[in-house]
């Protein structure tokens, strides 16, 4: 179970679901990775909720919690600099250090959302090693994991939180010897 396994299954677990039982493994990847390497955290409550949902009940809430309330969107940009011109040239960054990197992003979602930034990290991690990845992580990700994870601070009720809060734990815990961390 490698540091670039759990990025990839918190990626697809922070995407909009499409088969519950992928989520579920990718639960419980990650779940004996924190537990392995004694991270404490609540991820057994979205565990729950995903073990006694429909599809389509996950689907629902994420869509809820995601796609229409913009507190809690999944863009790193909007939470990082709200919808300035600094965003697009954080976007334009992200992408170029894709590209420099040689990641291209299944899908269609823009390049600041949670679970593509969690694919790039799975990605350095195979690639590049700490050296890259640390120093991206601690300035251009962990802060704004950060913001949103704060911005879930108000959403009693969302099953997503955990994983959000998850992303947080994971990126500040990876990048800890970094100083700007």
């Amino acid at each position: 179970m490698t540091i670039a396994a759990i990025y990839d299954a918190l990626a697809r677990m922070l995407d909009y679901p499409e088969e519950k039982e992928r989520l579920q493994a990718d639960y419980d990847l990650v779940s004996a990775f924190l537990n392995k390497q004694r991270l404490e955290s609540t991820i057994s409550h979205f565990g729950e909720f995903a073990d006694a949902s429909s599809l389509a009940a996950l689907q629902e809430e994420y869509v809820a919690t995601f796609d229409f309330n913009p507190a809690t969107a999944p863009y790193l940009g909007h939470h990082l600099f709200g919808d300035n011109q600094k965003k697009g040239g954080y976007m334009i960054m992200l992408k170029q250090e894709f590209e420099r990197c040689g990641y291209s992003p299944i899908g269609s979602e823009l390049p600041d959302h949670l679970s593509v930034v969690l694919g790039f990290l799975a990605h350095l991690a195979r690639q590049e090693g700490e050296a890259a990845r640390r120093p991206f992580i601690a300035e251009c990700v962990l802060p704004g994991v950060e913001r949103l994870n704060t911005a879930f601070a108000l959403q009693i009720d969302s099953h997503w939180k955990v994983l959000v809060e998850t992303a947080r734990m994971l990126c500040a815990e990876d990048c800890k010897e970094v100083q700007s961390c």
